[in-house]
Formats: C-alpha cells, structure tokens, sequence
C-alpha cells in the first residue's frame, strides 16, 4: 500500500466501493486522513463498514468540512449527467479528484521521485503497459505494475530507490488527475470511445492529451502517428516544449520508433540507430501490436533500457488473457480468445490479424455496429452471432458474409469449430498436403459484454473454458 500523506489530518469524502475505492480509502487512512466513504449500493457500503472503514451517507453530510471529494473512475463526472456527489462537491467548492492524483501528489512528496510510466490511449494501453513493465523487469529493474489494468495504485508497494511504475490510465482516471505528470507518458491512439461519457470526441482526445500534456520537465512523451487527433496532439506536444518520441506503424520516420516491414527500428535525424524483427513473436501478431511494441519500446529507451535488452525482452513476452491470446490448437485450427475486442476498432486489429477466419461476435452494440469492418469481411470465412446484437450484425453481414445467429457462445463455439475442422479437411484434399492452412475460431466480439456477462474478462474465460472442452480433432 502506498499511505497517502497530503491528507493528513483532514477530512476527506470518498465515493464508490469497489477495488480501486476501497484501495484509495485504506491509503487514505494510512497516511492520516479522516475518511467518509459511500455508495450507491448498499452490499459495497456493508462491504467497507466489514473492513473497518468509516462508511457514512454523503447525502446527509456537510460539504464544506471537506479537503476533497476522492471519485471513482467509474462514477459520472460531466456526462451524461453529473453525479449528486459531483453537484455537492461543486457547491461547496470541494476539488474533485481520483487516485491516480493521490499518487502524483504522494510521488511529488517523496526524498527521491521514482520513475513513473503513464500509459493510455483508445486501444492496446493494456498489452502496452504488461510489455513495458515487462521489458523492465527483464532488464533487472523493480516493477510496480497497476492502475486502470491489474492492481489499484494505491494498493501497489510504496516508492523506494530503484522502483518504477507503470501505469495503465483510463481517460476517466486522467479526468480525476488535475495534475498528472509522468516521467514517461505514453499515448497510442485515438478513436471514438466513450463519448456517452465526455459528451464528443473533442472532449474525449482532451482529455487523453491532458496525460501527455502534462509530463514532467525533462520526460519524455511518447505518441502514436497513425491517427489525425494523435498526430495534432504530438505537434501540441512538441511545440510546448516537451520531448516527443513519435511511434508508428504506417510510415517511416525521420526521428522515432516505426514498423519496417517486420522490424522495428529505432530512428534518429534520418538514421537507423537500431533494427530487430518481431517477425514470429505470437504474442505480438498484428499491427496493432506492432503498434504496442513500438510504444513500449520508446518508452523503455526513455527510461534507460539498452536495444538489446528491450530486442530480448520482446522475445519472452507471453501476452496477456483476453487480448489476441492462442487458447489452443484442434489439428490446424488455431482458437483466439479476443475478448477484450469491446468495439469495432479493436476487433479490426484483430481481423486483420489473420485470414480464413470463424468470426464469433456481438454482445452488446456500441455506436456505429461493425460497419466499420466491412474492409475485413473477404478475410472471414462465416461468422457466429450472440447477443443483443445478432439481428443488428446479421443486417450489416447480408449476402457480403455467411453467418448464423447463434445465440450464445456455448452455441458460437461449437458451430465455428465445426465449420473450422471441415474447412480445414476440405483444404486437406484439394492440395494434397500434410500441412494444412491454418483456419482460426477468433472470438472478437466487438461489443460490450453486458447484455450476457458481467465483463469482457468472464466471457473470455468462458470461450477458453468452452475451446478447451472440445475433443482433440
């Protein structure tokens, strides 16, 4: 636990229980603060009161005792609507923060600042922060790993000599974050996400800016070119001064980190300082990791780290669950588990992963459905529909795609892996080879998971737990 110390000996309102609030509050209490802790639920209130922290209803209390209101990312901060805690907070001119800023205030206090990486973007900001904490640790340094992926931030081992945080940060977390200020920020991307919650997409790349924006003297703000609101915010960025390391995909460039075919090359001022393949790297396969390995690589160099190092530690990375993640292999059909494809941007990075495809998608729909994918569709051989969104997807698909509605992914899994298997046999015979081409069952759902689990983490475990289930071919 870090004990969060600005606070001490002041009163301090904090709203929403779950894992994160819950961490924030015993820091909070650690460090001295007189804490008031909320929900709207009742089984969080009785969950904390277990704990031994102070619970007391919000809406009876006196704002103006307050240092501040601690909010959870989760809860509404502009849009739709603000959050009665909000409108109490604003009315007594209490700040507004989360725990993200609790940690920079607690960084700032400390003898010695240690290294803190800051990660975000629309897609690939967990597959980038597992990488570049990865790629530390493979180069002997003292990991501390959290945020918006894996353990809350105040719930992570406190500063000391030597320790480095990377941080996965949500662009709720940086709302909450008034003074976020990494030695390192990283920002990969941007697509429309979240807008029901910034209210437009301008308000949403603000926010995701605000992170880079707000490094510290003498850092290193690493951004993704592949987009027109990226690329503006590396100009902003540059142009107030900071350091920018630009990282792309799509084009060479003259000073950062780019995709060379399968390379990635380390440029400066128009030379190649160094190149090494990600060429057979599973846990890397796509471009859009490419992308996420061209980002935790300059952040890694920004950090200290050798090529050589960071070219071996590539190399080991296992890849994480939910995010292109090989289940298993049934004769010559490989199963993916891409849960955490929530929107049509990210199930594109995976489409484009791979050919022959048994796509398993829908769930619930976000704005814009997969019409965005229809460049993809040669790629995919049928597709399997669950959720909400079957009927909606099926519309999209017409005669361009064969599909069937599924229904639920019991029902997805066994079809595809049918389809899968009897394609891949047919193949067999008509080339007359041993080795067959490689067929892929690729759940990608490109929806929430709300409609029939409670998050994109449960259904990926159901798709591994239903893919291991089947026979050997």
């Amino acid at each position: 636990m870090i004990p969060v110390t600005s606070f001490k000996d002041r009163a301090v309102a904090l709203f929403g229980l779950g894992g994160s609030g819950l961490a924030t509050a015993r820091a909070l209490i650690a460090g001295g603060a007189t804490v008031t802790a909320w929900d709207d639920s009742p089984a969080s209130v009785e969950k904390a009161a277990a704990e031994s922290i102070p619970t007391g209803d919000l809406r009876a209390a006196d704002w103006s005792g307050f240092a501040a209101l601690v909010l959870a990312p989760g809860v509404p901060l502009t849009h739709p609507a603000l959050h009665w805690t909000v409108q109490a907070a604003q009315a007594a001119g209490v700040e507004i923060i989360g725990d993200i800023e609790l940690f920079c205030r607690e960084r700032r206090r400390a003898t010695r600042r240690p290294p803190f990486a800051a990660i975000t973007g629309t897609n690939g900001k967990s597959t980038t922060t597992a990488l570049l904490a990865h790629l530390l640790k493979v180069g002997g340094r003292d990991v501390q790993i959290g945020g918006n992926f894996g353990p809350a931030i105040l719930g992570l081992e406190p500063p000391k000599p030597g320790r480095v945080y990377v941080i996965e940060c949500s662009s709720y977390q940086i709302d909450l974050a008034p003074s976020l200020d990494p030695a390192v920020g990283v920002l990969l991307n941007l697509s429309p996400d979240h807008i029901d919650r910034h209210g437009t997409m301008e308000n949403y790349a603000a926010v995701k800016e605000r992170l880079v924006a707000g490094v510290e003297a003498g850092g290193t703000a690493v951004i993704g070119v592949d987009d027109d609101w990226s690329r503006a915010i590396a100009d902003r960025t540059e142009a107030a001064g900071k350091r920018v390391a630009r990282i792309s995909v799509r084009q060479k460039l003259e000073d950062g980190v780019f995709l060379d075919g399968a390379d990635l090359v380390e440029s400066e001022r128009g030379r190649r300082k160094f190149t090494f393949s990600i060429n057979g790297i599973g846990s890397l396969r796509g471009a859009h990791n490419a992308q996420n390995a061209a980002a935790a690589y300059a952040a890694a160099r920004a950090l200290g780290l050798a090529p050589e190092v960071i070219a071996a530690g590539m190399a080991s990375f296992p890849g994480l669950a939910h995010r292109m993640e090989q289940v298993r292999t049934i004769g010559n059909v490989l199963f993916v588990n891409d849960s955490k494809a929530t929107n049509a941007d990210a199930a594109e990075r995976a489409l484009t992963s791979f050919d022959d495809i048994f796509w398993i998608a829908g769930g619930r729909p976000k704005e814009g459905g997969i019409e965005p994918l229809r460049p993809c569709f040669p790629r995919i051989r049928k597709a399997y529909l669950i959720g909400v969104a079957a009927d909606e997807f099926a519309a999209t698909l017409g005669e361009d795609v064969p599909f069937e509605i599924c229904g639920t992914l019991d029902v997805a899994v066994a079809r595809a892996a049918e389809d899968a298997a009897s394609a891949a046999a047919i193949s067999k015979l008509q080339t007359e080879s041993n080795k067959l081409p490689d067929a892929v069952v690729l759940l990608s759902p490109a929806c929430a998971s709300f409609d029939q689990y409670r998050n994109f983490e449960v259904r990926g475990d159901a798709f591994r737990d239903l893919v291991n289930a089947l026979p050997e071919a």
